[in-house]
């Protein structure tokens, strides 16, 4: 085949394939525009309540224009998978304000939740995670790991869309961290910067099977820690340490930690003649 009739064939061969994936360009978009709806102290300051319900109706239009391509085998409409979508922010927004009173209330360097809402990456990513997670459940195909890759790409985060995550999540720092798509995170948990919360080996025939962890409520996890596994339980209100490696399950009330070895040899002095 010559290079001259490769850009035809490339045409025919990509068509049908193209018309059921979404747009990434406008999927990103539509996060963006339903983020700064929901908050829009990260859009601009005042907005009034027509334009807030303007703004609404478009949104739902080109959500419909987005996912009619990717739904058109499924048994429940387009139409009606968008009303359910939207019927599940009024519920999301009170989770992520939740979540916000979390970092306002654990993190001193916090002066108000309007600043966690515009600077910090933790609670994006959680935020664009809870907005992919009714996507993942309403089985909308592809557009859920959009949506989240695009958070991942803004904040050094990786959140699968199917892991389930419950109320007043912390992140802090945040870059870094990976969260697996069968993992499930109780209420009250804080995860520091470089934790992975994985599997202990990857293999195809694993999907759809349970292959991360589960961490309970009132969890701490410090930084660099990787947490493996679909039987590991990490039991409420435990510590985690920094730079821990666990395969298996940690009781309740537990404090886990690593003892690395440290050694500091001081310079000698110079003798003086």
């Amino acid at each position: 085949m010559s290079a001259k009739n490769f850009p035809n064939r490339l045409f025919k061969m990509t068509k049908a394939f193209y018309r059921e994936v979404p747009s990434t360009a406008e999927a990103r978009a539509f996060t963006d525009s339903l983020v700064g709806l929901m908050f829009p102290v990260r859009d601009k300051k005042h907005i009034s309540l027509k334009e807030i319900d303007l703004r609404w109706e478009v949104l739902q239009e080109q959500f419909l224009q987005i996912i009619s391509p990717l739904c058109a085998g499924q048994d429940c409409c387009c139409e009606e998978l968008t009303e359910r979508f939207f019927d599940e922010i009024p519920l999301i927004y009170t989770g992520l304000m939740q979540d916000a009173e979390m970092y306002e209330r654990c993190d001193p360097a916090s002066y108000c939740k309007e600043e966690v809402i515009l600077c910090y990456p933790g609670f994006y990513a959680v935020m664009v995670y809870r907005l992919a997670h009714v996507l993942h459940q309403l089985q909308i195909p592809i557009l859920p790991r959009v949506i989240s890759e695009y958070a991942h790409s803004q904040t050094g985060i990786d959140i699968h869309p199917g892991a389930t995550i419950g109320r007043r999540l912390y992140i802090d720092h945040g870059t870094g961290i990976v969260i697996g798509e069968t993992t499930i995170i109780g209420n009250n948990v804080k995860i520091y910067q470089g934790v992975t919360l994985g599997a202990t080996f990857v293999d195809k025939e694993l999907h759809g099977v349970r292959r991360h962890p589960k961490i309970e409520d009132n969890v701490i996890i410090y930084a660099g820690s990787t947490i493996l596994g679909g039987q590991t339980v990490i039991g409420h209100d435990t510590v985690i340490g920094g730079n821990v490696w666990l395969t298996e399950s940690v009781p309740p009330f537990s404090r886990v930690y690593h003892r690395p070895e440290i050694i500091i040899k001081g310079a000698k002095k110079e003798t003086q003649e």
